[in-house]
């Protein structure tokens, strides 16, 4: 590779010589791929690297993300030994306190997650907790979280042994060296210029931390990273720490909002203050390389008392050090991994959000593998930087959610919890009169969505809880009523595209592992697969004509599920139009939907004119509709797809016909009921690239005999059968169901958790899916699945396990078959997506 002020040509070019980068650098290294530049504007770690408190915790609510930080933690517990280079990895372990039921519950559903993981962590009470941690005072607390096995390590010496072992390896790094502009090539990869000279590289990877929205628009990517200020203090000698045979536990106290740690005599205490203060919106001011703000103790003066509150004798001595070092936030607090929309060989690794030390090893390592692999070898989902759209892009929605995010840093994080930041930032047109019938609504993707609805105006506060909430009740009647009767949904957050050209029917046929549907007004359900055979995008395509076809897919993967299409075309011949912001979708849903319609549309909607699968493109009043009959609840149902002018037209249109029927609003919390109870799929949940159609129980829309991206790996599999498999579980729970990540046991094993949970309504029973080796889903094979520490039984069941419900039958009406009825619930052919 050539000196300064000449181009050069490297595979991989990498902005950002802080921890996350040079991460990277180093597991590319270990891959083989040393064919690497590494770009820092200043010194190594002169980010918010060298200022981070280094802390090393395992605890996490997403099982992917627990096995990143445990991997992490191994990487720097061997780094030294591995490297020749110090790391000063010290293993004091952690303490994380409870001092309330619901924060107990979070401990026990952490536990079991770790239990699965393979990471250690025992719930202890307050006597265990005085022991390890003498310092603090027992008062309130109910349990704690030990892990042995978490610490904290030296930032700078981390990164430079990374660094180091790199170059060593033959990866090149340009220090004191800024980027000035990028642009793509013609042929693939980016033209990179620098301070000193060209860089021609096949990828660029931004890992600049909080100056990557800076590096991004350089490339005319918009990143939602702004900078927030974190501050921590160390206080003068406390008296006896310097004399302790081992190190203190780092303790976390959430009520309280702190970490502590030792720091040789001293204590290290890292607040999380409300109201969080952000800095340099418009851009990091140029040269502020390893330096602090003004440190403002007044900001943080609530949190220290609760300190003083936990530890007795820490207002009794004095603070030496104030640092305030800000770091790049995103909207949820995730960093940003992988693809970055719109930037074609453009990869993100930032926005840790203070939290890169921890992520910083295992996050450069599953970066590493999907460089030069296609794909990580753990699911990602949660940090995919394609988990964000447009929406995300303005400064005043990023701020909003970002000081959220760092004010609840400690807060009990539930399931199906809605936060009321940056909210109601899109909505559709009967957004207000959904409101005025009593919805409670949720956000997905920017999109303000019904989950379900009070039936008296100031119903009961919204509770949140880990065991069954405050609307479990409404949302069964939901469920009762749309199973018996009918419901309506508004579903307009669906992504939705058309693909159109001479060339769309023969890319799509590439593109997805099922046929295409052969003649127009048909809609196949499809998977898109990367070359492992792993899930990419769960979809419907209806052909409209020869050559158009319109796409639907969940609404949190529109900008995934675009970026993974529009990759792929080729350049000519084909036209990908996103036409989900103008069209709607209104759901009706229940065994008298067919009855409802006909009295609203002229067509004829009979099971021999309009059967399973179908589209049609017809009136419904005055509305222009693209009707298509599907379910997602395992009833007879279908979609209207219509401009989005036409909404409050036709929702009052469908609610005068539906009035005598029992016709009701249902919500996504009934619909996710509804789905498990047919053991329906949903990507991102329970579907992911991690595993293939086969091995989600899809392989009926899996056509072999054609040729498309994964076919090979997946033929591979078929012939050599899967080792794992998608089943659904019956749990016997108490009052607290299984949502996601609890351990399933056979005689005291561990052998798989679940990936989606709830409770069947209808059915009367909490249900699982979970992935588990076959010999295990056969159906009748019982098991126990762990919920907040409690062993419930659970039993393999049929699919779909709705099946071995009985149910009265639903009133037949005229012109209503039984057929019609059921044909949902017997053909597993139902819509994975949410």
């Amino acid at each position: 590779m050539s000196d300064a002020g000449a181009a050069v040509r490297t595979r991989v070019a990498i902005v950002g010589g802080g921890i996350a980068g040079c991460s990277l650098l180093y597991h590319l290294a270990r891959l083989g791929c040393t064919d690497t530049l590494l770009i820092e504007q200043n010194e190594l770690t002169s980010g918010s690297t060298w200022h981070a408190a280094g802390l090393c915790t395992q605890y996490n609510g997403n099982r992917s993300l627990m096995r990143l930080l445990k991997s992490s933690v191994e990487i720097y517990s061997g780094l030294e030994q591995a490297t020749g280079q110090p790391v000063d990895f010290h293993a004091s372990g952690s303490i994380r306190l409870a001092t309330d039921s619901d924060r107990v519950d979070d401990l026990l559903h952490v536990k079991g997650i770790a239990d699965h993981v393979g990471l250690p962590l025992e719930i202890i009470d307050a006597d265990r907790v005085l022991e390890l941690f003498p310092l603090v005072s027992p008062h309130g607390i109910l349990a704690a979280a030990h892990l042995p096995t978490d610490g904290h390590v030296d930032p700078s010496s981390v990164t430079q042994a990374f660094a180091a072992a790199a170059t060593d390896a033959g990866a090149q790094i340009r220090r004191h060296t800024t980027v000035i502009s990028m642009s793509p090539r013609s042929g693939g990869g980016w033209h990179v210029e620098t301070t000193r000279g060209a860089v021609e590289a096949d990828r660029v990877v931004i890992a600049a931390g909080q100056w990557s929205r800076q590096v991004g628009l350089l490339a005319g990517v918009d990143l939602p990273i702004r900078p927030l200020q974190h501050q921590y203090v160390v206080t003068e000698a406390m008296p006896g720490l310097r004399e302790r045979a081992t190190e203190l536990p780092v303790l976390r106290d959430p009520q309280e909002s702190f970490y502590v740690r030792q720091e040789i005599d001293s204590l290290l205490i890292g607040p999380f203050e409300r109201n969080a203060l952000t800095w340099a919106l418009d851009g990091i001011p140029e040269g502020f390389h390893g330096r602090l703000l003004p440190g403002n103790i007044d900001q943080l003066e609530e949190v220290l008392h609760g300190v003083a509150r936990r530890i007795p004798g820490f207002d009794e001595i004095g603070l030496k050090r104030v640092i305030n070092g800000p770091d790049g936030y995103t909207p949820d607090g995730r960093c940003l991994m992988g693809p970055i929309p719109g930037g074609r060989d453009l990869f993100a690794l930032c926005g840790f959000s203070i939290f890169g030390i921890v992520f910083g090893g295992g996050a450069g390592r599953l970066a590493a593998e999907w460089l030069v692999d296609g794909r990580p070898s753990e699911d990602l989902w949660a940090l995919d930087a394609r988990r964000f759209g447009e929406y995300a892009r303005s400064t005043a929605y990023v701020v909003e959610k970002a000081r959220q995010v760092y004010t609840r840093e400690y807060a009990i994080h539930y399931p199906h919890e809605e936060l009321p930041a940056a909210r109601g930032l899109k909505t559709t047109p009967i957004h207000d009169l959904l409101k005025a019938n009593g919805a409670v609504f949720g956000e997905r993707f920017g999109w303000e969505r019904p989950l379900y609805f009070e039936p008296e105006p100031g119903g009961p506060e919204v509770d949140y809880s880990f065991r069954r909430p405050s609307w479990h009740d409404q949302v069964g009647r939901e469920c009762h009523a749309v199973r018996s009767a009918v419901g309506v949904l508004d579903q307009s957050s669906f992504a939705k595209f058309e693909v159109s050209g001479p060339g769309a029917e023969p890319f799509l046929d590439r593109l997805c592992a099922n046929r295409l549907p052969a003649e127009a007004g048909r809609i196949a359900l499809t998977q898109a697969c990367n070359e492992r055979g792993g899930v990419e995008c769960d979809i419907t395509v209806t052909r409209l004509s020869g050559d158009r076809f319109y796409i639907v897919s969940a609404a949190a993967t529109e900008t995934h599920d675009l970026e993974w299409i529009t990759t792929h075309a080729p350049a000519e011949g084909v036209r990908v139009e996103n036409q989900t912001a103008r069209r709607g979708v209104l759901t009706i849903a229940g065994p008298r939907s067919r009855e409802l319609l006909s009295r609203i549309t002229e067509s004829d909607l009979s099971n021999d004119a309009f059967p399973f699968f179908s589209a049609r493109e017809l009136f419904i009043g005055m509305a222009p509709v693209r009707l298509m009959r599907l379910s997602y609840v395992g009833e007879l149902g279908f979609e209207l797809h219509h401009d989005i002018e036409y909404q409050r037209y036709l929702y009052q249109v469908v609610h005068d016909a539906g009035s005598d029927l029992g016709l009701i609003d249902f919500g996504y919390h009934a619909l996710e009921s509804m789905r498990l109870e047919m053991a329906f799929r949903l990507w991102g949940a329970d579907m992911s690239p991690q595993f293939s159609p086969l091995e989600s129980g899809m392989e009926r829309f899996v056509d072999l005999d054609k040729d498309f991206i994964g076919r090979d790996a997946l033929a591979a599999s078929a012939a050599a059968g899967v080792a794992r498999r998608m089943c659904a579980l019956l749990v016997d729970a108490d009052d607290a169901d299984p949502h996601a990540f609890e351990p399933v046991f056979c005689d005291g094993e561990v052998i798989g958790s679940v990936d989606a949970g709830g409770y069947g309504h209808v059915m009367g029973t909490a249900l699982a899916l979970a992935y588990l080796p076959v010999e295990h889903t056969v159906p009748g094979t019982e098991l126990e699945v762990e919920v907040l520490g409690v062993r419930c039984r659970a039993v393999v069941s049929e699919e779909p396990p709705i099946r071995r419900h009985h149910r009265a039958p639903a009133p037949i009406s005229p012109g209503l078959t039984q057929h019609d009825l059921t044909s949902a619930m017997t053909d597993h052919a139902g819509l994975e997506r949410t």
